[in-house]
């Protein structure tokens, strides 16, 4: 009797199997495979998998089980990003602690994910919450200091007043946090930071190595993230002064046109400025101050917006001209870009002409260019030009001119060749409780002092007593009996760094720690590193383009110049995956347009979901839900399934003496679908998984029957190229196919290349250029074999009719071209 296709039988079935063969184990010291490191972005357990999940993980699990099929020995981890302001911010909101909150959100998705059946090694698992994770965040954070890689400064930061903390640049999107999109402000804090602008030439030079591995608007986002730009630092003495103002350009060419200069209202420099200034000046600041500390850097950046500023009544010498400069503040320029002021250059730069239209400064032309003259338009124009009105600069074009200039500013020692970055160094500090401790004490006498590694990890305090409300300071500061230690030099009396850090340095290099996620004894294993690592395929969504890549990139060059690594970028190939949308819009509550993962699952099936978001479209485009049907999907997988349940031969039987037309069939499926998957057109894959099923279908009921040989070898290969989308079904398939599990480790037959030759083709036959015949012929035959059948056709007769022939030109197999008089 045949059986009916259940999928939640299915699912019962071989779950509890799988779970006992553990057949993604790839830490077995015997394995000789070659290896593959696939690695998907780990989740933040904010609840249970949602239907972002869904996607991501089916589409990285492709990846993994093809290569696995491939014969492959792939890693496929997976761990939870445990750490951050969700957890702590839910836990405030239910009075929880973040622990419980976090691991038992944990706990559900594993379930979640073991019910989705990933293709995930379960022997390797992190949480970055866990202390025998966070210890080795520590342990870098040292190693970082050592190097003059960690640092502490006092700045102007940016800073959530919802949140009630710091957030690095990267996390602030259009003026807002991106964690609660409240407005950002400016706060002056004493932070840590990461030294990233050390590495900022390689970060944007080895991009190029990326090429064609990695999306083209990726490289483009962090090559415009970095932004390297070239030129000359220039020293200004400030008249009645011992201070100089330093600024970067991409212009010195232009110096004879600076008629101002400008610093950030915002920057120390213009508080000392203003100091030396009248009465009415200083007044004037501290208003224009307080106005400015109201806008975010997107604000003051934008092109639209009115320039205004303060005259400081002190003044700046040229130090090619020896003119004196009015200095204004403004909040047009940014204080932690560059080095906060600017020299203005109204008559070559839009908003510096701005400015100076807005307050009334003279421009001077110093680039003689095809536009109008700018001290008349009031107009800037751009490009190379001629230099006039610039002494020894004159008459020289662009290049010349800059090439002078910096020579003149070098041997009068004012300024030098210089590079800038729009990259800004990395500020880990966060002034909340559910994070990494910073392992560094402060004591009166000794200063910053770093933990001793005998006291690693420095574990956080029960929050029990602690009032976790964002506050502006670290709820850890309350924590006396944690927060007051000796100092390690001194024994005297000291404190602990109450901040914590950003939860970007966990997943900076949690794909290492995969290697020995369990180890006390070191934060990953070299030799293991240098057997799998770097990630081979990396899949995770388009947000993390910027923030989390850069990191990873600059902590595996740190790592490499460390020498515990062999390479010196993390993911060798990249994949993003689009967003599942609902009628257009992404899935929130609030919209009451939310699909529900768990009901989707219970409804259609695992499988049915998995080859729907597979079969959706390319991986990089969104999916709106409601325009795919995995009713649709669920009922081809029954069909699917149903094709090995027909499958009457043994297993044992030779496949070689089947149906040559059926077999082709199924090594050109081989070759199409190997083609398609490697090159992430995975519904392109499941296109042609959907044709081999419509090809063994109609040989069963055709005539042909399950008995032939060919059948069983296309219903084989069927399952194994299914189990990267629907691994339950195809299981069950391989199990009615009289195998043993599993089907994930069976691999792809190889293509046979003789079977994929044809052997008959079509032949045309013409009549004075006119097409008048085509037949059916074996792809051997002979040149006078086919003059015979196309001059018997009775077509061409008809054709030819009462002429004669001029010529028959004959070209076997294809052609035969009669030409008449």
């Amino acid at each position: 009797m045949h059986e009916e296709y259940s999928f939640s039988a299915i699912q019962e079935r071989w779950l509890p199997v799988w779970d006992q063969l553990q057949p993604f184990d790839s830490s077995k010291p015997d394995d000789s495979r070659p290896r593959k490191y696939v690695l998907d972005m780990f989740p933040y357990p904010s609840g249970d998998l949602h239907m972002g999940h869904a996607e991501a993980y089916a589409l990285g699990d492709v990846i993994s089980r093809y290569w696995i099929q491939k014969g492959y020995n792939v890693l496929h981890p997976i761990g939870w990003d445990a750490f951050g302001l969700p957890a702590e911010n839910a836990a405030i909101k239910r009075g929880l602690d973040p622990r419980g909150w976090t691991y038992e959100n944990i706990a559900q998705q594993k379930a979640s994910m073991r019910r989705y059946a990933c293709s995930f090694d379960w022997t390797r698992v992190l949480q970055t919450c866990d202390p025998i994770y966070y210890r080795w965040n520590q342990w870098l954070f040292l190693e970082f200091y050592k190097r003059g890689l960690a640092y502490r400064k006092n700045s102007n930061v940016n800073w959530c007043p919802s949140c009630q903390t710091v957030l690095a640049n990267e996390q602030v999107v259009q003026g807002l946090c991106e964690r609660c999109d409240s407005q950002v402000t400016k706060k002056a804090l004493t932070q840590w930071y990461f030294k990233v602008t050390d590495y900022a030439d390689r970060l944007l030079d080895d991009l190029d190595k990326l090429e064609g591995n990695w999306p083209a608007k990726v490289l483009t986002m962090q090559r415009n993230w970095i932004n390297r730009s070239v030129g000359a630092n220039v020293r200004f003495a400030i008249a009645d002064s011992k201070r100089e103002i330093e600024v970067f350009t991409t212009r010195p060419d232009t110096l004879y046109g600076a008629t101002f200069m400008v610093v950030a209202a915002d920057s120390d420099l213009a508080s000392e400025l203003v100091v030396d200034s009248p009465a009415h000046v200083r007044m004037e600041f501290v208003s224009y101050l307080e106005k400015v500390k109201q806008s975010n850097d997107i604000e003051r950046l934008a092109t639209d917006r009115p320039k205004t500023g303060v005259k400081l009544e002190r003044y700046a010498i040229n130090p090619l001209n020896g003119e004196k400069l009015p200095i204004y503040a403004s909040d047009y320029v940014l204080a932690d870009y560059g080095t906060g002021a600017i020299m203005g250059v109204p008559a070559h730069d839009e908003r510096d002409m701005a400015f100076a239209n807005a307050l009334g400064i003279d421009v001077r032309m110093v680039l003689q260019t095809e536009n109008e003259n700018p001290e008349i338009s009031r107009v800037a124009t751009s490009g190379d030009g001629v230099l006039v009105n610039s002494g020894e600069l004159n008459g020289l074009n662009k290049e010349q001119a800059i090439a002078k200039a910096i020579e003149i500013l070098t041997e009068r020692g004012t300024g030098e060749a210089a590079k800038n970055f729009r990259l800004r160094d990395w500020l880990i500090s966060r002034q909340r409780y559910w994070g990494t401790p910073i392992p560094i004490i402060h004591c009166p006498s000794c200063g910053e002092v770093p933990v001793p590694q005998d006291q690693l990890p420095v574990e956080l305090p029960s929050s029990e007593g602690l009032d976790l409300s964002p506050k502006g300071t670290s709820p850890l500061g309350a924590a006396t009996e944690w927060v007051n230690v000796p100092c390690p030099k001194c024994a005297g009396p000291a404190r602990r760094d109450s901040d914590t850090m950003d939860t970007f340095v966990d997943s900076s290099w949690y794909f290492l720690r995969y290697l020995n996620p369990n180890s006390e004894e070191f934060a990953f294993d070299v030799e293991e590193a240098k057997k799998w690592a770097p990630v081979d395929q990396y899949v995770g969504g388009v947000t993390h383009a910027i923030l989390h890549l850069l990191y990873a990139r600059f902590f595996t060059k740190v790592l490499h110049d460390m020498g515990m690594v062999d390479f010196d970028e993390p993911f060798t190939k990249l994949l993003n995956q689009g967003m599942v949308l609902m009628n257009g819009s992404a899935m929130s509550k609030s919209r009451g347009n939310l699909v529900r993962l768990s009901e989707q699952l219970d409804e259609h099936g695992v499988d049915a979901i998995r080859l729907t978001m597979a079969f959706a479209g390319p991986p990089e485009d969104d999916i709106d839900w409601a325009d795919v049907s995995p009713a649709a999907s669920a009922k081809f997988l029954a069909r699917a399934w149903r094709i090995a349940q027909d499958v009457s031969s043994s297993k044992d039987v030779n496949v070689s003496t089947g149906d040559r037309t059926i077999r082709a069939a199924t090594h050109s499926f081989l070759k199409d679908f190997t083609e398609s998957i490697e090159a992430f057109k995975f519904n392109v894959g499941v296109a042609k998984v959907m044709e081999l099923t419509n090809v063994l279908r109609k040989a069963i009921d055709s005539g042909v029957g399950g008995a032939d040989p060919a059948v069983r070898e296309g219903a084989e290969e069927l399952a194994k190229a299914l189990s990267l989308f629907a691994p339950y079904t195809a299981e069950d398939m391989w199990r009615l196919l009289g195998h043993e599990p599993a089907v994930a480790l069976a691999g792809l037959r190889k293509v046979d290349e003789s079977l994929l030759v044809k052997d008959t083709i079509v032949a045309i036959a013409q009549v004075d250029g006119k097409l008048r015949d085509k037949f059916e012929v074996s792809v051997s035959i002979t040149e006078e074999e086919l003059r015979e059948l196309a001059l018997n056709s009775e077509l061409v007769k008809r054709a030819i009719g009462e002429k004669e022939l001029a010529a028959v030109i004959v070209r076997a197999p294809k052609l035969v071209n009669i030409a008449t008089k």
